[in-house]
């Protein structure tokens, strides 16, 4: 299992409908609004570093009004 944090900056105006974009995603567990310098928060959960790449560059990425995303990938320690 590989989990990770995407950490999501959406154009003025435009987070609340990349929100609802982000919930409908595959392997999105949980999604915040959050204040500072990122405007949402979501968790992620997928089976390989494959499908967290699709998620990422493929769904996250290509939602309209999205301006730039940073992944934490979750490591044991």
């Amino acid at each position: 299992m590989v989990k990770a944090y995407s950490l999501i900056s959406a154009e003025p105006g435009r987070t609340s409908e990349v929100f609802a974009a982000v919930k409908k995603i595959e392997g999105i567990k949980s999604v915040e609004a959050v204040a500072g310098p990122y405007d949402i928060v979501a968790r992620i959960e997928v089976d390989s570093l494959e499908k967290l790449t699709k998620a990422i560059f493929g769904d996250i990425r290509s939602i309209p009004g999205v301006t730039n995303t940073t992944t934490l990938i979750v490591v044991e320690i």
